[in-house]
């Protein structure tokens, strides 16, 4: 047996695999998986990396300068209006209040400062909050945006609702998370939202619905802003109060949850009603809107569109509030009263029923929101002594109208100036507008002295008419040129026109002293002697003469130039300006402003050209300050959102200003930079000449004053427009009323007799506590007695004196001594003034008696040639009036003188043909 060979192993049976197809299945599964995963990883990684190519530059939030609102302010600070696309107020995190910042952290994001971008707990709560609202077929749907994830889509992406505006949203939520702090996002936000009623921003939003700062903030008014950022028309406080009050007590128990508020805060807060502010908007200082939208419109020049609606510029004006009020009650006054007596009452304003509730109807009439304290109302009765009449309601905080239906009465005596009795003036159902009805008593102040004090008589109403007339105002200030307020008609809504800027109208003679003041400065003297006479000027070939006249109709023969200007003298202006030249007198128009590039015809001296009343007043105001050249101008400062000045009125540089306390250092000095354009002397003289026109001229209605004033009337060919514009040392008002489309007013429509009042009834008000201050005469003035008629030397305080102001050198050493009060050596005649014979010397003839002794004309006139006139010289140009006492004979130059201009220094410097002496006294 061969023990080497193989030996068979046994056979055995086929062992059965256990578990073999369910391992290979779970290895399938599991492989499928890892590779589904992989793709899907690839996918995602691939989704993700498309996208973020498509991302915005984040970065730029660190340079985002929102739109902002430009804001005007009044020159005390009250705001004025604010322009913007959106209305924004940005404000820093540290501005913005913890009560504020804790609402909106527990309404949109609790977990704000935990989470890196994304919140995975809320993602994952929304998840199964929306899935059981799925099923259950109800319930409302809820987002899982973080206040960082509602930052990149508001200023970096769109609100389109897809996957692909999500993936981005999260992306750059967490890139803006490792960017930036939590309070920058934050400050984003807040400042960035809209929260509905037009306000963007927790700032805006709290001014629009309860008019307060962000610190003044209760908690439940905070935590209503927290309700605004879902949907704010969903939650609108008029529209849908309890679905708002509902979820602002849902926010109250988010905040009391999360610890920022004490449980019984939050009752107290839940308990409070849902009140806010009607939409109100525009200027919030009555009667402003025209000087608001003179600002907006220099904003618009100076900056631009984009910086206007969304610089967030701060605007400081020069508008007082009370003169403005002031202005426009003086200027509806003197329309109505014009427009009373002159046009009559041309009916009611519209019919209605009055049954059943009259006041919900009256409500639906639009009225115009500037027109205060007039009020819509409807006749409801009428008797023989009165009309009863139910006044427009008002409405509450929330917009809505009152349940009160207020009622007065208008006295027979109040329609008496329809010139119709009170029942056939007004009937039952007749919508009118009235004013409350105001009497004047004396009170007694402090210091115990009676004043006049005007107070409405409760339930009394008079009837008002809305004029057909317009007109404006301006008050200036002369020293820098700052308006400080401005009417530019009966009302804006009514009509944005502003007749005061852009009104172009003939100023008449409003424009005479600037005529005399061109005079003054090249030479005449207030006492300089102009005849006041008849004259025709050729025209040209087949044109007839212009022969202008005075209102008066006659001429009052040779007088100096203040009665020219006091009574208004066409006659004399017209001499006057064709002595001087029309190309001088068109280059003074030129430097005060009033046109650029007036036409040298002889009717222009008599106000023919247009312009506008701002130019008028501004050129008064030149001649109030002593002759130095001012810009008016609406604005003081600008300045930027970040507080910088960016422009300034006030050019003036003071290097002392900027010091932060005082150590003994001396004051610092402004130094004037103000181009003076005439001599300072000669802008006194015509201040003394136009200080004739209140206290004895063609406005005299003002010299009941009682105080330093000086102005001149203007009125226009066929009473068209009629001006005035009057001054004390630190306060210019001009005004004129004529219709917007020209047309005669009536012969009784003068400047005296309409514009003079309105400017008088805003001097009342204006000037009410400030006590009177004399004009101030320059250095080197000189004060002379001298007669209002001849213009000779007179005693002081005798009849037809007064005292004029002269230059040094339009008066002799003499008599400049005799004016300071200095002693005078005697000449032998006993006067420090030379006399002048008031009747000529007569000689007898021989062979007549006493009583029959005539003088003899020829040595009539040489006593009086003879004499040492006014101007020191016997020769003076003039044309012969019969035998006058000033002895003015023809020459050779009276059609005219001819002048050399030289216009960069724009003085008379030659004078061709006859050389008019200064008069010397």
């Amino acid at each position: 047996m061969d023990i080497t060979a193989p030996v068979k192993p046994p056979k055995q049976g086929k062992k059965k695999k256990r578990g073999g197809f369910f391992l290979r299945l779970l290895g399938f599964v599991f492989a499928a998986c890892m590779i589904l995963s992989i793709a899907v990883a690839g996918a995602v990684a691939f989704v993700l990396w498309k996208v973020s190519q498509e991302l915005p530059d984040y970065e730029k939030l660190a340079r985002y300068e929102p739109p902002v609102m430009t804001r005007i302010h009044a020159n005390d600070g009250r705001l004025i209006a604010e322009y913007a696309r959106q209305r924004r107020i940005y404000v820093p995190i540290t501005a913005i209040p913890k009560r504020v910042i804790d609402a909106f952290i527990s309404a949109e994001d609790k977990n704000f400062y935990q989470h890196g971008g994304l919140d995975i707990q809320g993602i994952i709560r929304a998840i199964v909050t929306n899935l059981s609202a799925m099923q259950s077929g109800g319930g409302n749907m809820v987002g899982a945006s973080t206040i960082t994830q509602q930052v990149a889509k508001n200023f970096l992406l769109t609100s389109d609702q897809n996957i692909e505006r999500k993936l981005k949203e999260a992306i750059l939520a967490i890139r803006i998370e490792r960017a930036f702090t939590k309070d920058q996002i934050l400050e984003l936000y807040l400042n960035e939202i809209y929260l509905g009623g037009g306000a963007y921003g927790v700032a805006a939003a709290a001014q629009r619905y309860w008019n307060k700062a962000l610190n003044e903030l209760t908690l439940e008014e905070a935590a209503y802003l927290a309700v605004l950022p879902k949907a704010p028309s969903r939650y609108d406080p008029i529209k849908h109060q309890k679905r708002a009050l509902a979820r602002r007590n849902w926010v109250i128990d988010r905040i009391v949850e999360n610890g920022y508020a004490t449980a019984q805060e939050g009752e107290a807060a839940k308990e409070k009603p849902l009140t806010v502010l009607a939409k109100r908007y525009g200027p919030q200082i009555h009667a402003s809107e025209y000087y608001a939208e003179e600002v907006r419109r220099e904003i618009l020049d100076r900056f631009g569109e984009d910086k206007l609606y969304g610089g967030g510029l701060s605007v400081r004006t020069s508008l007082d509030p009370r003169l403005q009020s002031a202005a426009r009650d003086a200027l509806v006054e003197g329309l109505t009263r014009y427009d009373r007596s002159n046009a009559g009452w041309r009916g009611a304003e519209k019919q209605i029923e009055i049954a059943g509730d009259w006041g919900k109807t009256l409500a639906g009439i639009p009225v115009w929101k500037d027109i205060e304290p007039w009020r819509l109302a409807v006749v409801l009765e009428v008797s023989g002594s009165e009309a009863k009449i139910g006044l427009r309601p008002g409405r509450d905080r929330q917009g809505q109208l009152v349940a009160e239906r207020e009622t007065g009465v208008i006295p027979a005596s109040q329609v008496r100036w329809t010139r119709k009795s009170i029942q056939s003036a007004l009937k039952p159902g007749d919508v009118v507008y009235v004013a409350p009805l105001e009497k004047t008593t004396k009170k007694k102040d402090e210091e115990g002295k009676e004043t006049e004090v005007s107070e409405a008589v409760p339930g009394q109403w008079s009837l008002q008419q809305v004029p057909k007339v317009s007109g404006a105002l301006v008050a200036m200030d002369p020293h820098s040129g700052r308006v400080l307020a401005i009417a530019g008609g009966f009302s804006f809504h009514q009509s944005q026109f502003d007749r005061a800027t852009q009104a172009l109208r003939q100023p008449g003679s409003s424009f005479k002293p600037l005529i005399y003041l061109t005079a003054l400065d090249n030479g005449y003297a207030p006492n300089s002697v102009i005849l006041d006479g008849r004259i025709c000027v050729s025209q040209g070939r087949g044109m007839p003469p212009w022969c202008p006249k005075n209102y008066s109709g006659g001429g009052a023969g040779p007088s100096t130039l203040r009665p020219g200007i006091e009574k208004s003298r066409n006659l004399m202006t017209v001499r006057l300006s064709r002595d001087i030249g029309m190309p001088v007198i068109a280059e003074y128009a030129r430097r005060f402003g009033v046109y650029d590039n007036l036409m040298p015809a002889l009717s222009m001296s008599l106000g023919a050209g247009e312009t506008t009343l701002l130019r008028m007043v501004t050129a008064y105001s030149m001649i109030a300050n002593g002759g130095k050249k001012v810009e008016a101008t609406f604005i003081d400062r600008i300045q930027d959102r970040y507080g910088r000045t960016v422009w300034k009125h006030d050019k003036r540089d003071c290097k002392g200003c900027v010091a932060r306390e005082w150590t003994n250092q001396s004051e610092p000095e402004l130094v004037d930079v103000l181009e003076q354009v005439v001599d300072p002397i000669a802008a006194y003289q015509m201040v003394g000449i136009m200080q004739g026109v209140v206290t004895s001229g063609t406005a005299r209605r003002l010299a009941s004053l009682n105080r330093p004033l000086a102005g001149k009337t203007g009125t226009t060919n066929n009473y068209k427009d009629a001006w005035f514009i009057g001054y004390t040392p630190d306060l210019v008002v001009g005004s004129y009323v004529g219709y917007d489309q020209p047309k005669p007013m009536g012969r009784s429509a003068t400047g005296g007799g309409l514009a003079a009042p309105i400017v008088k009834d805003f001097f009342e008000e204006a000037l009410k506590d400030v006590p009177p201050q004399p004009f101030r005469a320059p250095e080197g003035t000189i004060m002379m007695p001298v007669n209002h008629q001849t213009g000779l030397p007179a005693r002081k305080g005798g009849a037809g004196t007064v005292m004029e102001a002269f230059k040094p050198e339009q008066v002799s050493a003499a008599a400049a001594a005799a004016a300071r009060g200095e002693a005078v050596a005697d000449d032998g005649a006993g006067d420090s003034y030379p006399s002048y014979p008031t009747q000529p010397r007569q000689r007898q003839r021989p062979g007549r008696s006493p009583a029959r002794r005539r003088p003899h004309r020829r040595r009539r006139n040489a006593a009086v040639r003879n004499a040492p006139d006014s101007s020191g010289a016997s020769d003076r140009h003039a044309e012969r009036v019969g035998s006058n006492p000033m002895n003015m004979r023809r020459s050779r130059c009276a059609e005219g003188v001819r002048a050399c201009i030289s216009f960069n220094t724009p003085k008379v410097t030659t004078r061709i043909g006859c050389e008019p002496k200064p008069r010397r006294l």
